[in-house]
């Protein structure tokens, strides 16, 4: 069990500033995800708990114990890397008992934790082959499986589903999330570009944009209760629409007339000071439906993507309006170059000024 503080961690490279003023508690058992876009520093940053990167500012602490100086064998950390790199002429029973020789340990202890490992990654079928005789997933697991050898305090996966293919990813996803539930007491860090592993796997979610913390919250609050517009248009997809406009009503429910026409009325009080200001309306695709009426936003529609389970709705671009995009559950057919009609229920829209949610404020 491992408790992490980071306090105003930060890289840089040279006159380069990767990372700045990253502060972040993460408690002992909890499965972190790091996400943003790429060259945002999600590995930069794993790698610097990890001791592979030197902190250029900042204090990291592992059990209350200041670690910037430890070397990463005394951290007690395992990292698990995007690529497997197993040992192609050593068996999976070898390969996962390497390090374990490294450290002297006893044949009977390390029997007993190579098993155990086996057992809990369901590997004890393959204790005897060689890498090449094993699918993507199961390499990868043999790479979970030589971290777990070591009982560390903490569990590192630097995007360890990278390299297989889509069935794969799921297959494999779904592991790691059985692999917590049987290590309920060990800390997992875990960095991907991929807001499904994300959302699915992660106890909090670290969003990481601009060289620090956008967001930090469970998946459903950063989905439900984004920030700012960046972390709404991240988590997502397809990406939440965003409908520039201006508060026209304040109250309990806040009224927005929009650049292209439309009227949002908005789930949040707002007062007669907000009363004028520029936003912009932000909602999700799947939260839109078509209406008869008067909606937020009507347009032709350009492209539609059906899918069997939903069909994806892409209207034209008017101008300087961004194109919008419809997310409708099952089938939708002959509605390309039609002009549909969309609205969305007041609680499911968000409003954002200067590019923070006004329900943050």
């Amino acid at each position: 069990m491992a408790d992490l503080k980071l306090t105003n961690i930060g890289k840089s490279y040279g006159e380069v500033k990767i990372l700045e003023h990253i502060n972040l508690d993460i408690k002992s058992g909890e499965l972190i995800v790091f996400v943003g876009p790429s060259g945002c520093g999600k590995s930069t940053l794993l790698r610097m708990i990890a001791g592979l990167e030197r902190i250029t500012e900042g204090e990291l602490q592992i059990d209350g114990t200041v670690v910037n100086d430890v070397p990463p064998a005394q951290r007690g950390i395992a990292m698990v890397f995007q690529s497997y790199a197993l040992y192609p002429h050593m068996t999976v029973r070898e390969n996962m008992a390497f390090a374990l020789k490294i450290a002297k340990k006893t044949s009977q202890e390390i029997t007993d934790a190579v098993e155990n490992a086996a057992r809990i990654l369901q590997l004890t079928p393959y204790l005897d082959r060689l890498p090449k005789a094993l699918s993507g997933g199961q390499r990868q697991r043999v790479a979970i499986g030589r971290a777990i050898v070591r009982d560390p305090k903490v569990f590192l996966f630097d995007e360890p589903l990278s390299n297989l293919d889509a069935a794969l990813r799921v297959a494999t996803r779904i592991e790691i999330a059985q692999l917590k539930e049987a290590m309920p007491d060990r800390t997992m860090i875990y960095v991907t570009h991929d807001q499904v592993e994300a959302m699915t796997l992660a106890s909090r979610i670290v969003v990481l944009a601009d060289r620090g913390v956008s967001q930090v919250g469970t998946p459903l609050d950063l989905y439900q209760r984004p920030e700012n517009e960046f972390v709404a248009q991240f988590i997502g997809s397809p990406s939440m629409n965003l409908l520039a406009g201006e508060i026209v009503g304040t109250g309990e429910m806040t009224t927005v007339r929009l650049d292209g026409g439309g009227t949002g009325q908005v789930a949040l009080p707002t007062t007669a000071a907000d009363m004028g200001l520029k936003v912009n309306l932000g909602v999700r695709p799947e939260d839109l439906e078509p209406t008869e009426g008067e909606g937020l936003y009507t347009g032709v529609v350009d492209i539609v993507e059906a899918l069997g389970e939903v069909t994806l709705l892409y209207f034209e671009p008017e101008g300087d309006h961004h194109a919008m995009i419809a997310k409708l559950p099952g089938i939708h057919a002959g509605l390309r170059h039609k002009t549909v009609t969309l609205s969305a229920a007041p609680e499911l829209l968000h409003l954002f000024h200067n590019g923070q949610s006004l329900r943050a404020r």
